[in-house]
């Protein structure tokens, strides 16, 4: 399945939209997009190059394939509460997040190439202020 940011998609038809945004908290967001990175079917995902040494408009328009942030656009829940692309920019925008907790999350420079999705699940609830509760939720965060 191909997706396309809404911006793309108005280039080449009329969008109308059916429905009214979904409005969730920042809390809401975070959790959400820890829960897709949990129902991944890639347990490692790839990571971004030197986030924090690109010039900001080429920071904010990074993106790829197969990272955290894609895994966030690929959820219909966080489409439809707003996020617009899977590029660096819009993860900042949407989930409120600062350059050093976007970069804590999805550069090279902390994992290299490839992150484990469970690694990113955690440090967006730490971020959130949420944990999951229970013997065995956290034994797989300590051990994941």
């Amino acid at each position: 399945m191909e997706q396309y940011a809404l911006d793309q998609l108005k280039t080449i038809a009329t969008v109308s939209p059916t429905c009214k945004r979904l409005e969730i908290t920042r809390c809401e967001r975070l959790e959400r997009w820890a829960e897709s990175l949990e129902r991944s079917p890639r347990p490692f995902l790839k990571t971004l190059h030197e986030t924090e040494y690109q010039p900001i408009s080429d920071r904010l328009a990074l993106r790829d394939d197969g990272t955290p942030i894609s895994v966030a656009f690929a959820d219909p829940i966080l489409r439809a509460a707003g996020m617009e692309n899977d590029s660096y920019g819009e993860a900042k925008r949407f989930f409120e997040l600062s350059d050093e907790q976007l970069h804590d999350l999805v550069c090279f420079c902390h994992f290299g190439e490839r992150v484990s999705a469970a690694v990113v699940a955690r440090r967006l609830r730490k971020m959130a202020g949420t944990q999951p509760s229970g013997f065995f939720a956290q034994l797989r965060a300590f051990f994941g």
